[in-house]
């Protein structure tokens, strides 16, 4: 069994690299079938307006831009990574799993942040519930499930990995 600071570490890890490999998908996607990505300004937006009590938005387009806005979204999508990577080591350690399995990285990766994004970040944004305000919200909601399935199959694999290369 690990220590508390090693399996912090893990999270960390596992969190980091699952969020690259979610990277490379969106990547693929573009390329692949021209996919918008992620506006990870708007996204910095939104959490740079939190620290003045202001977390629902009608657009975020027209909220008031910030300094650094694209930065702090990149920065806090990797946070919000490494937090579901902790997520996930941490109820591994819990059911006290020797070797990772499939059932958490789905909770954490495909349900957990999928209802984060339908029902915490889209509205906020000013997206609507499950972006139904916006043009196309079934395909919006479609490329949610598949980029979370993406995350939390990365958060599997980047655990395997990470087993495989300390045993």
């Amino acid at each position: 069994m690990y220590s508390i600071p090693a399996l912090f570490l893990h999270g960390i890890i596992i969190g980091i690299a699952a969020t690259v490999i979610l990277d490379i998908w969106a990547l693929i996607a573009k390329r692949a079938y021209d996919a918008a990505p992620a506006n990870w300004a708007m996204a910095g937006r939104w959490f740079a307006h939190m620290k003045n009590g202001r977390y629902i938005h009608a657009d975020m387009a027209q909220a008031l831009p910030v300094r650094g806005e694209l930065a702090i979204g990149w920065i806090m999508h990797y946070f919000v990574g490494i937090v579901y990577g902790l997520m996930v080591v941490a109820i591994w350690y819990i059911q006290n799993l020797a070797y990772p399995t499939l059932l958490a990285p789905f909770l954490i990766g495909l349900v957990l942040a999928t209802c984060a994004a339908w029902f915490v970040m889209q509205p906020g944004m000013g997206l609507g519930v499950a972006a139904s305000k916006t043009p196309d919200p079934l395909r919006i909601r479609l490329r949610n499930i598949v980029n979370h399935v993406v995350f939390s199959f990365a958060l599997y694999v980047s655990a395997i990995a990470l087993y495989d290369y300390l045993r």
